[in-house]
Order: structure tokens, then sequence, then C-alpha cells
């Protein structure tokens, strides 16, 4: 039995993501479980070096949850041979430089997305990796969320027939900033510091999309901020310059239509901050983030449109939970081992640095179609 130690210098990490998924609920829960088994029986053990900017912060997290070993020096980590893992969870303006570094150096690579502020950036990086011959993989959380896992077991079953469209629902009220903290960073809403709603969620639409639909054909889209003004950390108001909400509808291979709203100036009414829509022939079907619940064909009811009586149906009570029939495990965690195993074992890892480059072309485009307020055709990328 051998025990596989790889060191991972975690960059970025004293961020509410980085700390919370990535530290806390995967590196550090999987050392706590003893590590990542193999079918061998050998283990694969991840050491994290937690690095950043601010000494006070990356010392301070790493006191707080025991971890030995931290840095503000990147280059120096990058240089210790005994660190063959670069991770980045930095804002996206930072990422790209550091992922350079990274391969340059020979580490494996794990990021964050989106990966760069550019397509032509992501691909370069992708480029890069492959000629550097270093294993490169992208997060891409929401495949590994229960919801979105029973969501695929209905699809992959045949539950739906022919599935005719999608309609995805995400977004909360984000406050301003003024009487009430707001939940996300100030840099978010500011287009100069790689912030808006189109760069950050289209590349969570276009591996969700791709991976249980089929790939994105086409998109039409329209951005909107809706909050103009809002208040800083420092209780500083500020010019919000990037967008805050963007209305999309996607033309999947097979013909399948999918319209996404995307909004931090929304109050919810619906059963979770993201929820996904599916609507075949043969049945439908809602997922949030944990729950998924159906209505097959044979049980869908008849309503009749009668705007002159109270409405008789209780619609939400006409849908059936889809059962767990599985432990679910924290979604990052989950993709965290399988990048370890894939280093270790070289099991397939599909989402790589250019399927990231996928999700940053998509929000190019969308924010194209929204500037010439048409419709772009998303052509295929490969690495020439």
């Amino acid at each position: 039995m051998t025990t596989h130690t790889i060191g991972i210098i975690m960059n970025g990490v004293t961020g509410r993501m980085g700390t919370n998924q990535h530290l806390v609920r995967s590196i550090l829960a999987i050392r706590e479980q003893g590590g990542v088994a193999l079918p061998n029986g050998d283990t694969i053990m991840p050491d994290p070096i937690l690095v950043g900017r601010q000494e006070h912060k990356v010392k301070a997290l790493a006191d707080k949850y025991g971890v030995a070993r931290w840095s503000v020096d990147l280059d120096a980590c990058l240089a210790d041979s005994y660190n063959t893992v670069y991770f980045d969870s930095q804002t996206t303006v930072l990422r790209a430089e550091s992922v350079r570094k990274a391969i340059r150096a020979g580490k494996h690579i794990y990021v964050e997305k989106p990966t760069a502020s550019s397509l032509e950036e992501s691909l370069d990086l992708a480029r890069l990796a492959r000629e550097a011959g270093v294993k490169n993989g992208v997060v891409q959380d929401k495949l590994f969320l229960p919801g979105l896992l029973k969501l695929k077991r209905l699809i992959d079953g045949g539950y739906f027939g022919r599935i005719l469209s999608v309609r995805m629902e995400f977004g909360y009220w984000v406050f301003e900033g003024d009487w009430q903290v707001a939940q996300r960073p100030s840099w978010n809403y500011r287009s100069e510091d790689g912030g808006g709603i189109i760069v950050d969620m289209f590349a969570h639409w276009r591996y969700v999309l791709d991976n249980l639909f089929g790939a994105v054909k086409s998109v039409s889209c329209y951005g909107a901020t809706h909050i103009p003004n809002r208040v800083d950390e420092r209780g500083l108001t500020y010019a919000c310059t990037a967008d805050d909400a963007a209305y999309g509808t996607f033309e999947l291979e097979g013909g399948i239509v999918v319209q996404a709203n995307s909004s931090w100036a929304v109050r919810v009414d619906r059963d979770d901050l993201l929820t996904i829509h599916v609507d075949g022939t043969e049945g439908s079907a809602v997922a949030g983030l944990r729950e998924c619940k159906s209505q097959h064909r044979a049980q869908t009811p008849k309503p009749v449109w009668n705007p002159d009586i109270p409405n008789p149906h209780k619609f939400r009570e006409q849908w059936q939970p889809v059962p767990d029939n599985q432990t679910f495990d924290n979604g990052f965690k989950i993709q965290w081992e399988l990048f370890l195993k894939h280093l270790v074992t070289d099991s397939p890892f599909p989402w790589d640095l250019l399927e990231g480059a996928k999700g940053t072309q998509l929000a190019e485009l969308a924010l194209q179609s929204w500037r010439e307020r048409r419709w772009i055709d998303i052509p295929e990328l490969h690495l020439l």
C-alpha cells in the first residue's frame, strides 16, 4: 500500500468560496477522511500550501484551520519541486498570469472559472498546458450538485422522451451595501475588474448545457445594470459598470431551446436559488441545487384556462420527488477527488482548460449579442 502525497499550491483561497468550498470542504475534508482511496489499495493525500498577497490574511487562515504551510511568495512555491499542482481561485483578472507562471514551472493546473478575462487568453492557457505536457482541469462544480445528478439520472434513463425546452432561473437579491451589507464583493459590479453576471454565470451555463442536454449552437442575450450605484466594502458609493442581470436564449444541438434568466436583482419565489425546468414529450422535471421533482406524461393533469373562477389546481403538489438513492458528497470535493485520481492513475478527466475556454467563449458572444442586439452562432473551439 502506497500513499501518494501531492503538494498543492492554493492561491487565492482567502476569499469566501476559496476558503469554504476548496480549502475546508474539499482539501481539508479529503485529508480528514484519510485521503482518496484507489482501487489497488493506495491512497492519495493532498498537502496544501496556502498562498496570497496579504500576509496577515493567509497566516490567519492557516492558523484557523491548522494548515502547516503558507506563503506570500508564489514564485518560491512554484520553484519548490515538492509542489506539483497549482490551484487558482483568485479574481479573474489575476488568474491568467499566475497560471502561465505555474505552467512554465511544470505544475499541473486546476483552476476556477472563468479561466481568463478573454477567450484568446483562455485558449492561450490551454495551448501552453498542452505544449508543456501538464495535466489540467477546470472547476465545473454544478455538474456534481445532487439536484443536477438526479436530473442527469432522468436524462440518461430516457425519462423525457425527446427534450423540447429548458428554462433556467438563477439569482437572488444582492443588497446594495447601504443599509444591508452586500453578499457579494464590489468587484463583481465593475467590468474593469472582471465583474458582471454574464462573465460569471455563463461559464457555468455552458458546461451545464453541454454536459446535460447538448452542445450550445447559438445565443441571444440581453444584459442590464438594474442597480446603477452600490456601496463598497469601505462604505463608499461607486458606480456599477458591469451587468447585474442577463436574459439569455440558447439553441442547442437537436433543436432544444433554452431560456436562462440570471440576476442579482431579483427576489426569490421558487424552490431554490437555481431551478432548471425541463420539458419533454414523455415527461418533465424541475431540478434545484439538491432536489429534483418530476411529472410523467401519464400523471400530467389537464388544466383548463378559465380566469373567471379561482384556480382549482395546486400545481406544485402534482409533482413527484426524484429519490436520493445515494449519498451525495460536496460537489467541489467530488471533482477534486476525480482530479487527484487523474493525476495519479491517469483516469479520465474531461473538464480541461479547453472546456473552460468554452465558458469564456459563451460569455464573450453573449456580450456581443447584447451589444449588437442579434443572435450569434457559436463556432467549435480547437487548439491549433
